[in-house]
């Protein structure tokens, strides 16, 4: 198989969820500058769509990503699209950041530096057994600039955040799972089923409200408590005041009956 643009992101649909792989298995789906670039592309055009609720995010083989390509960076330079190298085709941290859609990581194995930066890109984690998580951005004389700095003390707090950070030491997934990282760590072979699962449960909320939902949560975190619940009151009252008698029945016999059917 050539490592082709085409090739190297695989893009699959079941029905609302589209399940995003990096396939690069060889090079443990490095980020050359070509799989950033259709990532981004199709994140961007996934994020137009009115067909989809929600995202999988997985890699192919032995990793998820391990990171950068860096015998490309070597032969080319880095080129991140951030900052002063910007450059919006391959800019993953505004592509997800921009996206409406709920993504859920389903980290198959190793995530090492930008592989654990594209992993916090994601809404929610789901691990395999098998999965691990490093920050070598000190080992290699770099510093983050996907967000791995700010989002990683924001999820499992700032000590352990340090000492992954500051030692490049692996965490392994029960581990991860215990800090809080990931949500639920799943047999190999049974994490993308369960990813799929619960991405095809979110396309039950109404398409915009999901978008909403989402969105309050994401904007909140950038913002004191006080302000960020004068912000839930604001939204929550414009969006609740819509929402007719008849409607608001509906939607209470579907989560009535729903509810019945998960309590068995």
């Amino acid at each position: 198989m050539s490592d082709g643009i085409e090739e190297q992101l695989l893009v699959e649909r079941d029905g609302a969820v589209a399940v995003l792989t990096l396939n690069r298995a060889k090079q443990l789906n490095a980020l050359s500058v070509a799989l950033r670039t259709q990532i981004v592309k199709t994140v961007r055009e996934i994020s137009a769509a009115d067909d989809v609720r929600a995202i999988v995010l997985t890699g192919s083989g032995r990793a998820f990503s391990a990171g950068v390509d860096l015998k490309e960076a070597g032969q080319k330079g880095f080129s991140l699209g951030v900052g002063s190298q910007a450059s919006q085709d391959m800019d993953l941290a505004a592509a997800f950041a921009a996206c409406p859609w709920p993504v859920i990581g389903a980290i198959n194995g190793f995530a090492i530096t930008g592989g654990f930066e594209l992993a916090l890109m994601c809404d929610v984690l789901l691990a395999s057994s098998e999965a691990k998580f490093a920050d070598t951005h000190s080992r290699v004389g770099l510093m983050p600039v996907w967000g791995l700095s700010q989002k990683l003390p924001r999820i499992i707090g700032a000590s352990r955040a340090k000492e992954l950070s500051l030692t490049g030491n692996y965490l392994d997934a029960e581990t991860a799972e215990r800090w809080g990282l990931v949500n639920r760590v799943y047999a190999p072979d049974e994490l993308l089923p369960a990813a799929k699962k619960l991405a095809a449960e979110m396309p039950g909320v109404e398409g915009g409200l999901l978008k909403r939902m989402k969105a309050a949560i994401d904007d909140g975190l950038a913002l004191p408590l006080p302000e960020a619940l004068k912000m839930e009151i604001e939204r929550g009252s414009k969006n609740n005041s819509a929402v007719t008698p008849a409607a608001a029945e509906e939607s209470r016999k579907t989560a009535m009956a729903r509810g019945r059917e998960q309590a068995g």
